[in-house]
C-alpha cells in the first residue's frame, strides 16, 4: 500500500497546526465547555480548520471523522476515512505541561493504516503507514531534523507501565497491584504519548480501561503495530474504525509481547 502522497500532506498540515495551537499556547486563551463537559479551546479550533480545509482540498475523494467538526455520515460509504483529533490533550493544553498532541489517521476499510502524531512543544513527529515502519522526526522544523526508526523494547520482566495523566481507573491501580512483582516502575503521560512511549521503547505496557473516541487511538494504533507492539480491544478484539459509534467503550492495551499480557 503506498501512502506517501497521504503521509507527506498529513505530516505537514500536523506541523502547521502545530504551530497555530503554540501561538495560542503561549498567550492567554478561553476555555469553553461542551455539552460533555469536556474542555474546548481556540487552540482546538484553529488546528481543526487547517487539519480539515487541508485534507479536503489534497484528497477531497476521502471522507473525514473530526473531533471538532459535524460529523458527515456519508462516511459510511467510503472506504478512506480521515481520522483527527486536532489537539487531544486538551487537558493537558490548559495545564501548560505541554504533553498534548496533534493525531492525524488514515483508516481503510475501518482499519487504520496510517498514523501521525505530532508533539508541539518538543517539535516532534511519530509516524507510521501500514507495513512500512514507524518513525520519529526530532527537531523536525529545522534543517538538522533526525530521525530514526521506532522498535518496541524486547523485556519480559521489570516492566515499566506507562499510565493516563488525568485519566487513573481503580480497575488500572488493581491490576498494577496484583503486577506489582512484574512491574519495575510506572510511567504518567498526557494524550496519546502514551503510546508513543512504548513505540520507542521506554516502556512495555499501557492498559486504558475506561472511554475513548477513534480519533484519541487510530493514529497511535498504526504507529504503535508498526513498531511491532500489540494493539487490542480489552477483550482481545480488534479496534476498528469508521464506525457509526465513535466510542472506544470496550478500552484497550498496548503491550511489547503477548508474554507481557496482564489481563
Amino acid at each position: 500500500m503506498n501512502l506517501t502522497r497521504e503521509l507527506e500532506v498529513s505530516i505537514k498540515l500536523a506541523k502547521r497546526a502545530g504551530e497555530k495551537i503554540l501561538e495560542i499556547y503561549n498567550n492567554e486563551f478561553d476555555i469553553e465547555y461542551k455539552d460533555d463537559r469536556s474542555p474546548l479551546t481556540l487552540a482546538d479550533k484553529e488546528s481543526n480548520k487547517v487539519i480539515v480545509k487541508g485534507l479536503k482540498k489534497e484528497f477531497p475523494e476521502y471522507s473525514i471523522l473530526s473531533e471538532e467538526s459535524k460529523d458527515d455520515k456519508t462516511r459510511f460509504n467510503n472506504d478512506w476515512c480521515w481520522i483527527v483529533d486536532p489537539l487531544d490533550g486538551t487537558k493537558e493544553f490548559i495545564k501548560k505541561n505541554g504533553e498534548f498532541t496533534v493525531n492525524i489517521a488514515l483508516s481503510y476499510k475501518q482499519k487504520a493504516v496510517l498514523g501521525v502524531i505530532y508533539v508541539p512543544v518538543k517539535d516532534e513527529l511519530y509516524f507510521a503507514s501500514k507495513n512500512n515502519g514507524a518513525y520519529l522526526i526530532t527537531n523536525c522544523q529545522l534543517e538538522k531534523a533526525n530521525c530514526q526508526l521506532l522498535k518496541v523494547s524486547d523485556r519480559k520482566d521489570n516492566l515499566r507501565l506507562v499510565m493516563s495523566r488525568s485519566h487513573a481507573s481503580d480497575k488500572l491501580k488493581k491490576l498494577i497491584e496484583d503486577n506489582k512483582k512484574l512491574i519495575s516502575e510506572t510511567k504518567s503521560a498526557g494524550s496519546s504519548l502514551k503510546g508513543c512511549l512504548v513505540a520507542k521503547g521506554d516502556a512495555e505496557a499501557y492498559y486504558r480501561f475506561g472511554p475513548t473516541m477513534e480519533w484519541d487511538t487510530a493514529a497511535m494504533q498504526c504507529i504503535v503495530e508498526e513498531a511491532g507492539a500489540i494493539f487490542r480491544q480489552m477483550d482481545g478484539s480488534e479496534m476498528l474504525y469508521n464506525r457509526k459509534n465513535n466510542l472506544n467503550d470496550k478500552g484497550f492495551y498496548i503491550i511489547n509481547k503477548e508474554e507481557n499480557l496482564f489481563i
